[in-house]
């Protein structure tokens, strides 16, 4: 087997509107199978840190720091793969915050106890409604306790040496009860910002909801632009074309969102003149506008239909999947209109 992995940052606001890639690490491996059974041979906590893949988190931790220019307004947030100590102390050193995901029961305090053990005795400070969605797209509300404190926390025993002990916020939300449909909500996450009330607490919940979107910007890379389906011959070849995929599938990715955040707007922020145009002769308006009136929202609507939205009353706004299929024939259109005067000497 041979081929290449990937592990990209995407930027987003608070709002869920995604902003671009921070940073993308193209790498490869001499041996693809058998990877996992090294884990039961060799003790990862005792190998530095540089010597393994996970060292992609602190490159990339790193690169859009030194890219964004303002460390201390971005939190780089992570599941509980990000759940690295090395991360933890490289954050500190740069002047920028995290919240991961913990998948590591720490050693806390003095040493003598754990932070699970910590938890499991604190009091439950507030309990906060979450919205749940099933595989069947059903939603329903489940109730979490919140608890959170900060605590010190120890680095793994073989790395004491290397790394201080760090003061961090530890903030658990886990539902009271089991439910017979689904698996029970625990999440235990970790971070160095302060959260001093339960309304820090929710904020810091919704902050990492948004690690999904980086799960979006894949599936868009992946069933979008067919990024696996790539039969280039060499490495380098095949970095470029992922590369201007990736380009293509944030910006898939931001005309979904805009769409719902600033649907208002002037269209000529993402569309020219002759797309604009070209969308109206394709998707006419049911009452005749002057041109170049059309708002964002009512142009992103007909590139949606373009891609089989239907854009009845109850339907919700299109997704990334119509966005996708919208754009391909807008694009061909638009280029074969470019290229006809040429062709035809008109």
């Amino acid at each position: 087997m041979c081929g290449l992995l990937m592990h990209a940052s995407l930027a987003v606001t608070t709002e869920g509107l995604p902003l671009g890639l921070g940073a993308v690490k193209f790498w490869t491996r001499t041996k693809f199978k058998g990877t996992d059974a090294l884990k039961r041979t060799i003790n990862p906590t005792r190998v530095p840190i540089e010597q393994k893949e996970s060292v992609r988190w602190l490159e990339n931790l790193r690169r859009t720091t030194e890219l964004f220019g303002a460390p201390d307004r971005c939190i780089h947030v992570g599941d509980r793969e990000s759940d690295i100590y090395e991360l933890f102390c490289l954050a500190q050193e740069l002047g920028t915050h995290f919240l991961v995901r913990t998948c590591v029961d720490r050693l806390a305090l003095g040493g003598d106890t754990t932070v699970d053990a910590v938890m499991d005795e604190a009091a439950v400070q507030g309990v906060h409604a979450v919205a749940i969605r099933d595989g069947r797209g059903h939603v329903s509300t489940a109730e979490v306790e919140l608890t959170y404190r900060s605590l010190r926390i120890l680095p793994p025993i073989g790395k004491q040496k290397r790394y201080p002990a760090l003061t961090l916020t530890v903030l658990h939300a886990r539902e009271r009860e089991t439910p017979a449909d689904r698996p029970r909500i625990d999440w235990k996450l970790l971070t160095d910002l302060p959260v001093l009330s339960n309304g820090d607490a929710v904020e810091k919940l919704r902050w990492y909801a948004m690690r999904w979107k980086i799960e979006v910007f894949h599936k868009i890379l992946k069933s979008g632009c067919k990024a696996e389906e790539a039969r280039l011959r060499s490495a380098d070849r095949l970095v470029k074309l992922i590369a201007v995929y990736c380009l293509v599938s944030w910006r898939v990715f931001w005309l979904t969102m805009i769409n719902r955040s600033a649907p208002d707007a002037d269209a000529g922020i993402v569309f020219t003149d002759r797309e604009q145009e070209i969308l109206d002769f394709l998707v006419p308006n049911k009452v005749p506008t002057r041109p170049g009136s059309n708002t964002l929202g009512i142009c992103l609507t007909k590139l949606a239909k373009l891609g089989g939205y239907l854009a009845r009353g109850s339907d919700p706004p299109p997704g990334n999947t119509v966005m996708w299929r919208g754009m391909a024939p807008l694009i061909d259109i638009t280029l074969g209109s470019e290229i006809a005067p040429q062709l035809v000497g008109n």
